[in-house]
């Protein structure tokens, strides 16, 4: 049955993979941005894209009501926005860090809340988080941003606890180094130094993400929640 499903930040990288990979599979997608434009690759599909900051709890509110009237209430929720801000230690100031905190953790925090309320109710929904290797690995200049991906484990695994009894599960993907736009302006000598350290020897494709958030969604995992899924090519094997 074709199911409500939300990614937000869909409109590029691993986002868009995951938004094409459950529209292909005939659910009724919808994706947030901050543009609100339906993305070239979505084009074919009919996706329902939305202007929302998820820093603003009225936008996320006023999106999730746009999406409930076009598509039903939200079954399968992908809290994918999130940036970055990287800096060393010495060098990163207040703002840079809690900027990245208040978006990837905080704006994750308010999709997931409004998500869940219908889904309590309904007694039965998927959230899937998506962190980073990072998360469990740390690495430098990014204090920030593994602080929030770091922060998704604990929110996810409190949640999946607290949702269990209504058939609710919530799981956290952790991508490695993922082919994206947005490690495509590293220097050949950082994307080198990078896989040199990736048991399999590359980077993942957005596809290779988008097939085990979709696989979360699925009736097939419906015995799996509160559980970290690392699709790192062994890059954190170990941790």
């Amino acid at each position: 049955m074709s199911r409500s499903v939300l990614v937000t930040g869909g409109n590029r990288g691993i986002g868009l993979a995951i938004a094409q990979a459950f529209a292909e599979a005939g659910d009724k997608v919808a994706i947030t941005s901050r543009s609100g434009e339906v993305p070239e690759a979505l084009a074919k599909h009919d996706v329902l894209a939305v202007r929302c900051d998820i820093n603003d709890t009225a936008q996320v509110d006023a999106a999730f009501t746009e999406i409930e009237a076009k598509n039903g209430p939200v079954e399968v929720l992908v809290a994918n926005a999130g940036i970055t801000k990287d800096v060393l230690m010495l060098r990163m100031t207040e703002e840079d860090f809690t900027s990245v905190v208040d978006t990837n953790l905080t704006g994750t925090f308010r999709v997931v809340k409004r998500a869940s309320a219908k889904m309590l109710r309904a007694r039965k929904g998927r959230v899937v988080l998506i962190s980073s290797v990072v998360g469990t690995t740390g690495s430098p200049g990014q204090a920030n941003y593994a602080a929030s991906k770091a922060g998704l484990i604990g929110f996810a695994r409190s949640l999946a606890r607290e949702f269990g009894p209504r058939s609710i599960t919530v799981n956290v993907v952790a991508p490695g180094f993922v082919d994206t736009d947005m490690t495509a302006v590293l220097s050949d000598e950082r994307r080198a130094e990078i896989v040199s350290g990736v048991a399999l020897g590359r980077y993942a494709q957005p596809a290779e993400i988008a097939s085990t958030v979709r696989f979360l969604a699925s009736d097939e995992a419906a015995y799996i929640t509160g559980a970290v899924i690392p699709v790192d090519g062994g890059l954190g094997m170990g941790h």
